[in-house]
């Protein structure tokens, strides 16, 4: 019994030696942000209904007469572009989901702007609000790092099939 209670106290003792030397953390290092840049971004996101925009939920709600349904759940992957025409050259795409969750087909998303061209290639810009009047830019990637700002959009075309939609960002990085 007593020298297993010695025992048990090396092992606590030994333990506790082990905690205090060893660290989870590295020291600290003095913080030197880069400046702040703001950069003004305008582009147009093209969705076809079906195809580059699935319903992936839909609530079973037979009252609803409205042309987007009420708590719908949808995956986005739309191509962006220079233009509001069909053939303008593709800059990026746009991923993310939008779930339809309001009786005047407002929604709520978390969509991804990426680019893969130009000076902004391999870079993205992360959003995650409401659709109305603007949608807040939360974060980004690649030359976007830590970006906050707004992306303002107008609709250009919306018909049963058909989505173009007008984007001006403005975005604050590092």
């Amino acid at each position: 019994m007593r020298g297993t209670l010695m025992l048990s106290w090396i092992l606590i003792i030994c333990l506790s030696l082990v905690a205090v030397q060893s660290q989870y953390y590295s020291k600290s290092r003095p913080y030197h942000p880069r400046p702040a840049k703001v950069t003004n971004l305008h582009f147009f996101m093209h969705e076809h209904t079906g195809v580059t925009a699935v319903v992936l939920a839909q609530a079973n709600i037979t009252s609803n007469r409205s042309s987007v349904p009420f708590a719908t759940l949808v995956a986005v992957n739309d191509p962006l572009r220079t233009g509001p025409e069909p053939d303008s050259d593709v800059i990026g795409n746009v991923q993310g989901i939008s779930l339809l969750a309001g009786s005047n087909a407002s929604s709520t998303q978390y969509i991804e702007f990426g680019f893969n061209t130009g000076k902004f290639h391999g870079s993205s810009l992360s959003v995650f609000s409401r659709g109305e009047p603007g949608l807040a830019v939360v974060g980004g990637r690649g030359r976007f790092m830590m970006a906050k700002g707004v992306a303002l959009f107008n609709p250009i075309l919306i018909n049963a099939t058909t989505v173009i939609m007008e984007f001006n960002f403005t975005v604050i990085h590092h």
